[in-house]
């Protein structure tokens, strides 16, 4: 087999799989954005400037419209966590963000400008508490676009793997994504401590 088609149908692979736990989330006004499914009961993982505590809907991938109760919301870290009703998810396998290298692969999945599980990817800028204009907050850095839309989708590693949260466009050819390390650690202290 020809590598090039090799390495396309790993990419389409990896894609495919992510959009398995992707969700559509509107909250009812002017804002659409993504997010991710993070466990098979119904908890959603998307960006606090997604959902601004309002009410929200959730399109699942099998279609299905449904409302989502917030129930966690941080500004600081931009993360929050929705509720809907429904069991036997598919929820999206985790990754480490806290070893990735500059340079390795990275796919960032959402609906950017409505276009429905649309992907773009890039390699890993850096990572952390130290990167320039980020003082103080851990991110992941990616030379990827993101768009409107992107926000509260998943940034995967190259084996489908959830590494965080896009979150932010800091230039036209790269953005930021909350690490999903920082994600775990919102989900053990504001719901099940």
């Amino acid at each position: 087999m020809n590598l090039l088609k090799q390495l396309s149908d790993e990419m389409t692979g990896i894609v495919a799989q992510t959009r398995r736990s992707l969700v559509q989330i509107s909250n009812g006004r002017d804002g659409q954005g993504s997010g991710i499914i993070w466990n098979s009961d119904g908890l959603i993982i998307t960006n606090a400037h997604v959902v601004r505590r309002q009410r929200v809907s959730v399109v699942l991938p099998d279609g299905r419209r449904l409302r989502a109760r917030v129930l966690a919301h941080d500004a600081e870290r931009d993360v929050a966590a929705l509720k809907v009703e429904a069991a036997g998810l598919p929820a999206m396998a985790r990754g480490d963000s806290q070893n990735l290298r500059p340079g390795e692969w990275a796919f960032a999945v959402g609906h950017p400008f409505g276009v429905e599980g649309a992907a773009t990817a890039g390699v890993i800028i850096g990572s952390g508490g130290d990167l320039p204009e980020q003082r103080g907050r851990e991110w992941v850095m990616v030379n990827l676009r993101l768009r409107p839309g992107n926000s509260g989708g998943p940034l995967v590693d190259s084996q489908g793997r959830l590494i965080g949260v896009n979150t932010i466009m800091t230039s036209a050819e790269s953005g930021g994504a909350v690490p999903v390390h920082v994600v775990e650690r919102f989900v053990r202290e504001r719901l099940e401590g």
